[in-house]
Protein backbone atom coordinates (compact mmCIF):
# COMPACT_ATOMS: atom_id res chain seq x y z
CA UNK A 1 0.00 0.00 0.00
CA UNK A 2 1.06 3.55 -0.69
CA UNK A 3 -0.14 6.45 1.48
CA UNK A 4 -0.99 9.59 -0.50
CA UNK A 5 -2.54 12.92 0.43
CA UNK A 6 -5.22 14.52 -1.70
CA UNK A 7 -4.32 18.15 -2.51
CA UNK A 8 -6.86 19.41 0.04
CA UNK A 9 -5.58 17.14 2.81
CA UNK A 10 -1.98 18.10 2.07
CA UNK A 11 -2.89 21.79 2.39
CA UNK A 12 -4.72 21.11 5.67
CA UNK A 13 -1.71 19.21 7.06
CA UNK A 14 0.74 21.95 6.03
CA UNK A 15 -1.57 24.58 7.54
CA UNK A 16 -1.67 22.65 10.82
CA UNK A 17 2.13 22.47 10.87
CA UNK A 18 2.40 26.21 10.16
CA UNK A 19 -0.08 27.00 12.94
CA UNK A 20 1.82 24.91 15.49
CA UNK A 21 5.16 26.32 14.31
CA UNK A 22 4.01 29.91 15.03
CA UNK A 23 4.02 29.29 18.77
CA UNK A 24 6.33 26.32 19.17
CA UNK A 25 8.65 25.28 16.32
CA UNK A 26 9.98 22.17 18.15
CA UNK A 27 6.38 21.01 18.73
CA UNK A 28 5.69 21.32 15.01
CA UNK A 29 8.66 19.08 14.23
CA UNK A 30 7.52 16.51 16.83
CA UNK A 31 3.97 16.57 15.44
CA UNK A 32 5.20 16.07 11.85
CA UNK A 33 7.40 13.13 12.87
CA UNK A 34 4.60 11.54 14.90
CA UNK A 35 2.11 11.98 12.03
CA UNK A 36 4.55 10.44 9.54
CA UNK A 37 5.09 7.47 11.84
CA UNK A 38 1.38 6.88 12.43
CA UNK A 39 0.47 7.27 8.76
CA UNK A 40 3.34 5.01 7.65
CA UNK A 41 1.69 2.23 9.68
CA UNK A 42 -1.21 2.39 7.20
CA UNK A 43 1.10 1.01 4.49
CA UNK A 44 1.03 -2.38 6.18
CA UNK A 45 -2.21 -2.12 8.13
CA UNK A 46 -4.60 0.05 6.09
CA UNK A 47 -7.66 -0.85 8.16
CA UNK A 48 -6.01 -0.16 11.50
CA UNK A 49 -7.73 3.22 11.85
CA UNK A 50 -11.08 3.75 13.49
CA UNK A 51 -14.41 4.07 11.76
CA UNK A 52 -15.38 7.75 11.92
CA UNK A 53 -17.88 7.92 14.83
CA UNK A 54 -19.88 10.73 13.21
CA UNK A 55 -20.22 8.79 9.91
CA UNK A 56 -20.03 5.03 10.64
CA UNK A 57 -21.81 4.14 7.40
CA UNK A 58 -19.17 5.75 5.16
CA UNK A 59 -16.10 3.91 3.80
CA UNK A 60 -13.71 6.34 5.55
CA UNK A 61 -11.59 5.73 8.61
CA UNK A 62 -9.46 7.94 10.82
CA UNK A 63 -6.11 7.95 12.53
CA UNK A 64 -5.61 10.33 15.43
CA UNK A 65 -2.39 12.21 16.04
CA UNK A 66 -3.38 14.42 18.96
CA UNK A 67 -4.83 16.97 18.53
CA UNK A 68 -5.54 16.24 14.82
CA UNK A 69 -7.68 13.66 13.03
CA UNK A 70 -6.49 12.24 9.70
CA UNK A 71 -9.40 10.91 7.62
CA UNK A 72 -8.59 8.37 4.95
CA UNK A 73 -10.00 5.86 2.49
CA UNK A 74 -8.43 2.73 1.05
CA UNK A 75 -8.76 2.52 -2.73
CA UNK A 76 -6.93 -0.21 -4.60
CA UNK A 77 -3.31 -0.19 -3.49
CA UNK A 78 -3.54 3.38 -2.16
CA UNK A 79 -4.47 4.81 1.21
CA UNK A 80 -5.77 8.30 0.45
CA UNK A 81 -5.61 10.86 3.24
CA UNK A 82 -8.64 12.98 2.35
CA UNK A 83 -8.82 15.46 5.24
CA UNK A 84 -6.91 16.65 8.31
CA UNK A 85 -8.98 18.34 11.01
CA UNK A 86 -8.26 19.59 14.49
CA UNK A 87 -9.98 17.38 17.05
CA UNK A 88 -12.12 20.30 18.25
CA UNK A 89 -13.67 20.69 14.78
CA UNK A 90 -16.79 18.81 13.85
CA UNK A 91 -16.05 17.07 10.57
CA UNK A 92 -18.19 17.44 7.51
CA UNK A 93 -18.83 14.43 5.34
CA UNK A 94 -15.48 13.52 3.72
CA UNK A 95 -15.63 14.06 -0.01
CA UNK A 96 -12.48 12.28 -1.08
CA UNK A 97 -12.19 14.66 -4.02
CA UNK A 98 -8.88 14.60 -5.81
CA UNK A 99 -7.28 16.36 -8.70
CA UNK A 100 -8.01 15.16 -12.25
CA UNK A 101 -4.80 13.12 -12.41
CA UNK A 102 -5.82 11.19 -9.29
CA UNK A 103 -9.50 10.54 -10.05
CA UNK A 104 -9.00 6.97 -11.16
CA UNK A 105 -7.37 6.03 -7.87
CA UNK A 106 -9.62 6.87 -4.86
Amino acid sequence: MTVQFTPTARLQFLSALAYIRQDNPPAAIRFRKKAESVLRRLEKFPNSGHVIPEFPELPYREMIVVPYRFFYRVAGRFVWIVAVWHGAQLPGVPSGKTSRSQRSRP
